[in-house]
């Protein structure tokens, strides 16, 4: 008799996960695969990032620099992209520019302007996501929407960035009409901009509480950690 090996927890909830991006796109009319899984690695080891590629999951975020950085060291033999998703700081975009494939939460010119410049030259432009502050809490980062324009023309005619996306990190609330009600003046702003000539083609929304109404109001990437790996440590 032929048993099918069990999956690991990770493995498991990497379906589950999938399994929810597929319904909700699918309850919306989009097909699932334009959305993608950012997992959410911060705090977890690297042995759980290994058994999430092996997975068959390629993207991971990661939010503290010198933990990513050991991680991204230890596991430099898997294909993985990854994603810088923390608080950008003037003394740490070297290490950023050097090491990401994609920079999530971008909310300064002289940030996009060091990250170009400290680019390394044999690498691929670094995508980037502006950060829109929607709920206007002084306690997240971001900029307005009616400041999104200006910067995002700026960033875009820098050399060694790609302006791919605009992401958010709403405020908190259990209420669907609530959630969509954000991310749908998130995508509103990217047709907007991209109506000003830019190339926007991504949006980086929605979490482990919030990712059907994220994906029903247009998200590309979901950025999911605790419905993936757990509680985190």
């Amino acid at each position: 008799m032929n048993h099918k090996p069990r999956m690991n927890p990770i493995e498991s909830k990497l379906a589950q996960v999938q399994a929810r991006i597929d319904a909700a796109a699918r309850a919306c009319g989009r097909d699932p695969a334009e959305v993608h899984l950012l997992a959410v690695s911060k705090t977890r080891p690297a042995a759980d990032i290994a058994a999430a590629h092996a997975a068959g999951q390629h993207a991971f975020g990661e939010n503290y620099l010198q933990e990513a950085l050991t991680k991204i060291e230890a596991l430099r033999h898997l294909d993985i992209a990854w994603h810088y998703i923390g608080r950008i700081q003037s003394n740490k975009t070297r290490p950023i520019a050097e090491h990401f494939a994609w920079v999530h939460g971008l909310a300064s010119l002289k940030h996009a302007q060091r990250l170009s410049e400290q680019r390394p030259a044999g690498l691929a432009p670094l995508n980037v996501c502006l950060q829109i502050n929607l709920s206007g809490e002084t306690s997240k980062e971001g900029i307005s929407e009616a400041d999104a324009p200006a910067l995002a023309q700026a960033v875009a005619g820098l050399p060694a960035l790609r302006l791919r996306s605009l992401m958010t990190l709403p405020a908190p609330s259990d209420d669907p009409v609530a959630q969509r009600a954000v991310f749908a003046r998130l995508a509103a702003l990217k047709t907007a901009l991209n109506a000003q000539g830019l190339a926007l083609d991504t949006l980086s929304m929605g979490m482990s509480g919030d990712l059907e109404a994220a994906v029903c109001a247009g998200a590309t990437v979901v950025r999911i950690g605790t419905a993936v790996f757990g509680a985190r440590n």
